[in-house]
C-alpha cells in the first residue's frame, strides 16, 4: 500500500510517500511498524494525538482496519484561517 506523509510528518521522516510492505491489520498496527523501522518514524509518530489520518482519502481513527485499502495519509490536524 502507499503512505503518505504531510507537513512535519513528512519533514521528519523525510518521504512524502513509500509503498509499504505489511502485515498490519489496522492503523494502529501499522504506525507500531514504522514506529520499529528506525528513530526519524519513532520521532514522527511520537504522539498520535497530534495526528489525523486518512485512509483510502476518508478521514478515519487508528484503530481502522486496513484490508484492501490502497492509500494511508497521515497529517497534522489542519486549522481553518
Amino acid at each position: 500500500m502507499d503512505v503518505l506523509y504531510f507537513a512535519w510528518v513528512r519533514e521528519r521522516i523525510g518521504l512524502p510517500r513509500e509503498t509499504v510492505q505489511t502485515q498490519a491489520t489496522t492503523v494502529a498496527d501499522l504506525v507500531a511498524e514504522l514506529r520499529a523501522r528506525e528513530d526519524r518514524y519513532a520521532a514522527a509518530f511520537e504522539d498520535l494525538s497530534a495526528l489525523r489520518v486518512a485512509v483510502d482519502q476518508e478521514l478515519t481513527d487508528f484503530d481502522a482496519p486496513l484490508a484492501g485499502v490502497r492509500e494511508v495519509a497521515f497529517f497534522p490536524p489542519m486549522t481553518g484561517g
